[in-house]
């Protein structure tokens, strides 16, 4: 299941899937690996100066052009660090009025197992031509442009969709007037203020030093967890759902979103950060898309550039975590869907049943892949189980075994209470 976000074959998907299954968190270059650590409930974290500013930071809806949007409006850690709500997007902006383009996603657990972007490819065209291609893979966002946690923290901050600040002399004249610009400057200098570029540095390696070093950005209490420390037994549905789950003639959702530990002993991120084109249809609730000719591709554009002058890059997104997904109220890159359940009903009938999720264009044509121009949707994954299937075949999951599948994935959220064993 490349669920929420191919290019690359089956072939290739079980290559990275039988390798990141044997080489757990180390199969990949990371830019800050950690062995999950379980939360201890009741436990208070013990932060570093700089980290204990950046949560300020993070929780600060002052440092906003608005002052009404901080990190935490997008990313609320009651939610799984992921949206409060289900808008397909956020609004922010200067007045709150401005809608962003794209579904928030979750920071939780992937922040500190996140690879660095790559793109491995044949040296030589023919080798290209004959070889199976490699997915793209890491970096931060649903198009991986940034290898840095502080630099993924600083575009929200200048993005005009949400805290719209001019330039970081702007958000300096914010963190000046703080409550906690004495302990700024305590922890970075009397005269850090002076020197306007490292001010600014400062700040954002603040606020990613609380992302790495808060435990509630990965806790692993969830059930699914506790079943793999052998604390608790799932359920006979929910170990339907992960023989569904798992079954790469079905629904192969485990060929992306792995769900093996590692040999470490690291607990899996349900994630391999490869990108995929899923053909996700069109969704009007986005306000940029009543502009016809404004497509969201990803690798391809328009916030991402570096990597438009390859057009197979073109309507691929990056693979997210199912870690919490059940919690969630919007899916995808877009925000199409609104419920757990349609994502999946979606997933396993885009392909036997197109009219259901596609319109038709003006010659009464089901306008399939429609949130891509039409050149490029080839790019969309037919070739990886399930999306193989022709209209009119029979979905390689029924109902049941949708309610089967959403039910295992339920055990991936946070929070799950532990019974204490009874006396023998």
């Amino acid at each position: 299941m490349r669920f929420f976000a191919t290019r690359f074959t089956g072939r290739t998907a079980t290559r990275c899937a039988a390798l990141a299954a044997l080489l757990g968190a180390a199969w990949l270059p990371f830019a800050a690996v950690a062995a999950p650590v379980p939360t201890v409930a009741g436990a208070q974290p013990v932060y570093s100066d700089a980290a204990a500013l950046g949560k300020l930071m993070f929780f600060d809806a002052s440092l906003s052009a608005s002052g009404k949007m901080s990190c935490a409006s997008c990313h609320s850690p009651s939610h799984a660090y992921g949206p409060p709500n289900g808008l397909a997007a956020q609004f922010g902006g200067p007045d709150m009025h401005r809608q962003g383009t794209r579904a928030v996603p979750s920071l939780r657990y992937v922040l500190n197992r996140t690879p660095m972007w790559s793109h491995a490819q044949a040296a030589s065209l023919s080798e290209r031509l004959s070889e199976t291609d490699n997915a793209p893979v890491g970096g931060f966002g649903w198009d991986g442009r940034f290898n840095q946690l502080h630099d993924q923290a600083s575009f929200p901050l200048f993005n005009p969709d949400e805290m719209a600040n001019r330039d970081p002399a702007a958000v300096l004249a914010k963190l000046e007037r703080a409550p906690y610009a004495a302990r700024f400057r305590e922890v970075f200098g009397q005269n850090i203020f002076a020197d306007r570029t490292k001010a600014f540095a400062q700040a954002m390696a603040a606020i990613e030093r609380f992302e790495l070093e808060d435990p509630s950005f990965h806790p692993y209490t969830s059930k699914f967890d506790y079943y793999l420390d052998g604390k608790v037994q799932l359920t006979a549905r929910e170990l339907r759902g992960k023989k569904l789950f798992d079954n790469p003639t079905g629904g192969n959702c485990a060929s992306c979103h792995i769900d093996q530990v590692g040999v470490d002993g690291s607990h899996p991120l349900f994630t391999d950060f490869n990108f995929q084109a899923l053909g996700v249809p069109r969704n009007p609730e986005l306000r940029a898309n009543a502009d016809p000719k404004y497509f969201d591709m990803g690798l391809c554009g328009p916030l991402r550039t570096d990597q438009s002058g390859d057009k197979s890059n073109c309507g691929l997104f990056k693979s997210v975590s199912l870690r919490n997904t059940a919690t969630r109220r919007v899916f995808f890159h877009n925000g199409r869907f609104h419920t757990l359940k349609d994502a999946l009903r979606f997933y396993v009938q885009r392909d036997t049943n197109p009219a259901k999720w596609y319109p038709k264009d003006a010659h009464g044509k089901v306008d399939k892949f429609n949130d891509l121009p039409v050149a490029l949707r080839v790019n969309v994954d037919t070739t990886d189980e399930p999306l193989t299937r022709k209209a009119g075949e029979r979905p390689v999951w029924s109902e049941q075994d949708i309610d089967d599948v959403a039910a295992f994935l339920a055990t991936l959220n946070d929070d799950y209470v532990l019974k204490p064993k009874q006396p023998k």
